[in-house]
């Protein structure tokens, strides 16, 4: 990897120089500009993201509103975790909103990965786990914000019915 030392990156840390090895061949750089879709709600669920540098956005579209942005993913962070969980389909979509570097990782070599591997594999799996856990842990306001905004407006509609 030309510019980015992903052995640097926290997720990675501590990993014997074998286990370095053994990932290596898997994770690709991506980079992005401000704007770009990485993917969108619905797509094939194919590869998981890093974030390295930059920012990037969760989006979520309900059914019957339009899109909202569910959190804010800096660097250290992962988006497109439904590639590793056995998902056929993002349940969200993902938008860098500032020019970004991502390292990205197939789902399905992570799977093999664990499976040739199974010590690196489960390592992995636990700090992805431990970053997904974090985020959520994050999350809970800012949806919390989103629902009392809505309850909010909803209310407000109620008044000038009443």
């Amino acid at each position: 990897m030309s510019e980015i030392s992903f052995e640097q990156l926290p997720i990675f840390q501590g990993l014997t120089p074998e286990q370095i090895d053994q990932l290596h061949p898997l994770i690709m750089e991506y980079k992005c500009y401000a704007g770009t879709v990485i993917f969108e709600q619905g797509d094939p669920a194919d590869f998981l993201y890093l974030v390295v540098a930059g920012e990037a956005l969760i989006r979520y579209k309900p059914e019957d509103g339009p899109p909202i942005t569910v959190t804010r993913v800096r660097p250290g962070g992962l988006v497109g975790w439904s590639a590793v969980i056995g998902r056929r389909f993002y349940t969200s979509g993902v938008e860098c909103s500032q020019d970004s570097q991502l390292l990205r990782i197939r789902g399905l070599d992570l799977q093999s990965l664990c499976e040739r591997f199974p010590e690196t594999g489960l390592l992995i799996l636990e700090r992805l786990a431990n970053l997904v856990a974090e985020r959520l842990r994050h999350t809970h306001p800012e949806v919390v914000a989103l629902l009392e905004n809505g309850l909010r407006n909803g209310a407000k509609c109620q008044e000038l019915r009443g």
